[in-house]
């Protein structure tokens, strides 16, 4: 799951098209896209579009827990057979998680404000958790933190940091970044991928289909990598020591296990 693109719940003509974007997953949104007037209508179109299109699926992201919308969005998302799973926004507390883990799916809570980064390792535990992700420009908000400034990757990264050892204390996949908020930005966009890539995050929300090759590619292991791990994990086939030189690189199990892991992303 590298890419997950985003498309509003209250513009149905937008749904095969993001179907058809190339993004690992497509997350139709009831929350911050889609204005109070038009919550209920939103699910009715998700309706109509999962009669007619029998064999899409996707992510639908709810209403926060806080909302008077939440209950009935989690009602609905049981009901459907095509929802993949719920996104939950603003994610703070394990009960909240445990109420949206009652629709049977898979849960993906987004860590945007104070109280969820307090709460992560609580968030990491629970049931139907596949992984976590990050809502930083809501966190950058509550904190007073200032974007694209080196202070704000310092505050950022330190979040960051927490996501991905939580998420490797407790056994889920490899989180997922925020969206970069300016999709004409392509090298801006790269950057980052790149950089949240090399910290060992699995793949970056995004808000528009021209983001989705940008991050796929930055996120899929390039042909010298590639070429480097097949030799690797060959060579470890071929011999008994549990330990061994490469061109000049000592190989031992850490590394036969990165190389493993990078096939497996390509694959």
């Amino acid at each position: 799951m590298r890419s997950l693109l985003f498309v509003p719940g209250n513009r149905p003509d937008r749904f095969a098209k993001a179907l058809a974007a190339g993004a690992d997953t497509v997350i139709i949104d009831l929350e911050d896209a889609v204005g109070p007037e038009d919550k209920g209508l939103a699910r009715e179109h998700i309706t109509a579009f999962a009669g007619e299109h029998p064999q899409a699926t996707f992510m639908v992201r709810v209403n926060g827990a806080q909302t008077a919308w939440f209950d009935d969005d989690l009602t609905w998302c049981q009901s459907l057979s095509a929802v993949a799973g719920v996104v939950l926004p603003k994610a703070e507390s394990a009960s909240q998680v445990a109420e949206a883990a009652h629709t049977g799916k898979p849960v993906m809570p987004i860590i945007e404000s104070a109280r969820g980064v307090l709460a992560m390792s609580e968030l990491a535990k629970q049931a139907h958790v596949q992984r976590l992700s990050f809502g930083y420009l809501d966190l950058m908000l509550e904190l007073g933190t200032t974007p694209d400034t080196g202070a704000a990757r310092t505050v950022l990264d330190q979040v960051r940091v927490q996501l991905l050892v939580q998420s490797a204390a407790c056994g889920l996949a490899a989180p997922i970044d925020g969206v970069h908020p300016d999709f004409r930005d392509t090298t801006g966009l790269q950057h980052l991928a790149q950089h949240v890539r090399n910290m060992g995050f699995g793949g970056m929300l995004c808000i528009h289909p021209d983001q989705v090759a940008v991050i796929n590619g930055v996120f899929q292991p390039d042909a010298a990598q590639l070429a480097w791990a097949q030799q690797v994990v060959d060579a470890a086939n071929n011999t008994r020591q549990a330990a061994f030189q490469l061109d000049g690189q000592m190989i031992d199990a850490p590394v036969i296990a990165r190389a493993r892991r990078l096939l497996a992303q390509s694959a």
